[in-house]
């Protein structure tokens, strides 16, 4: 591609090209690359210009001018210009370096928002609510095996699965409310598309299944198929659901998805399709669940604390706004307080001395720990109030620590 425009420009002397300047003897050859070139020259007698413009397009192009000259001296120069032009990949290597940087940062960025779209404090909650009952059902150090292993890792994915289904419909269902409540979800501060969100919830749902199927595990299978309906029954809108819309309901709902049925499913799986035992119902694992099941009620009063301006606005009754904020708070303290009273007390009938030291002693220093932290909140932050909220999760989390040491 050649191109070359002939113009005549009067009284200019000086060239200037990409802020370089070159001077050259007679008949030097040089070869560079610029994207624009302005180029003037006087000569004596006669002013002669050669403009060379080169267009080029999204395409980078590699440009290349011979210069010729002639007999050059500061008041006179004569010179002609060839422009060659070639088309290569645009910007080939500052796209071949930024691409990888690109790629990377993108990746990390979705990764970002599914992690916050999937609610990373309940996942790991399940995750480790998941992985205490397995441990419940250990009765000596030979169950401790690989078969034990695959299984309670695919139990964990599976309840993972299911558990952003569970988080990832209520937020679906609760797009405009959370724009209020909580404008930070991936899919309230339009980070995530609604479409994207249903089809991560839909191939969630279908995950959590295709495992239990893979494994042959029924009692994943029924407890899968319970956590499911009730999730819908408590964030669909549609006549005789939102069960959210009852503090009566979403607390039952709550306690028998999370509580009661995963849990036992969890249980029964280890047991039954793991360790080939038949099932039973061992007194720690009942009391267990009925600890856990407490703490899951104290979780879905306290939720609605920090989210009442949204709830008032659409329609939900919760508790705290039939209550009061600070009523429901210290209803939630002393549940939990009452919680770790009972845990003490039967974790000192057990017959094994480390488990009445290990089980008495963790719910001591949890108790104390919880009392001194929740008189110091503010509650009339609601980041505060989230902030303890997430706390309440972890110490839930220490919770499942301790239930294997129940025996």
């Amino acid at each position: 591609m050649d191109s070359v425009l002939r113009a005549s420009f009067p009284r200019v002397s000086s060239i200037s090209t990409g802020g370089s300047c070159w001077r050259s003897k007679q008949n030097a050859k040089h070869y560079f690359t610029s994207s624009n070139v302005t180029t003037s020259w006087h000569k004596t007698g006669k002013i002669q210009k050669e403009y060379c413009v080169v267009m080029s397009s999204r395409h980078n192009l590699k440009h290349h001018y011979k210069v010729i000259e002639g007999e050059s001296t500061c008041q006179n120069s004569d010179r002609k210009y060839v422009v060659k032009a070639t088309f290569g990949q645009p910007f080939e290597y500052e796209h071949q370096a930024q691409d990888p940087k690109r790629i990377l940062n993108s990746v990390k960025n979705a990764l970002d928002i599914f992690y916050r779209f999937s609610r990373p404090y309940a996942a790991i909650g399940a995750a480790l609510g998941a992985t205490s009952v397995s441990f419940l059902a250990v009765e000596k150090l030979s169950d401790l095996s690989l078969a034990f292993v695959i299984g309670w890792l695919q139990m964990v994915v599976a309840s993972f699965c299911m558990n952003i289904f569970n988080c990832g419909l209520n937020q679906l269902c609760d797009v405009e409310i959370d724009k209020i409540n909580k404008p930070f979800l991936p899919l309230a501060s339009g980070e995530l598309s609604f479409r994207t969100a249903v089809l991560i919830v839909a191939s969630s749902l279908i995950m959590s299944f295709w495992l239990a199927w893979v494994e042959g595990s029924w009692p994943l299978f029924w407890a899968f198929s319970v956590s499911s309906v009730l999730g819908a029954a408590y964030s669909v809108d549609w006549p005789l659901l939102r069960w959210k819309k009852s503090p009566v309901l979403a607390a039952v709902n709550i306690l028998i998805n999370s509580a009661i049925a995963r849990p036992l499913g969890y249980f029964l799986h280890i047991q039954t399709r793991v360790f080939k035992r038949p099932p039973t119902f061992p007194k720690p694992m009942i009391f267990c669940t009925a600890i856990v099941s407490l703490f899951f009620v104290v979780i879905a009063l306290f939720k609605d604390l920090s989210d009442m301006e949204g709830d008032e606005k659409h329609g939900i009754q919760s508790l705290s706004l039939r209550l009061g904020q600070k009523r429901v708070f210290w209803i939630c303290i002393s549940l939990l307080e009452m919680a770790y009273g009972v845990t003490i007390l039967v974790g000192a009938t057990s017959p094994f001395l480390w488990s009445k030291i290990s089980t008495g002693l963790g719910h001591a220093i949890l108790a104390l720990v919880l009392w001194f932290h929740a008189k110091s909140v503010d509650m009339k932050s609601n980041a505060a109030l989230q902030s303890f909220y997430l706390f309440i999760w972890k110490l839930l989390w220490a919770e499942y620590f301790l239930i294997p040491l129940f025996r």
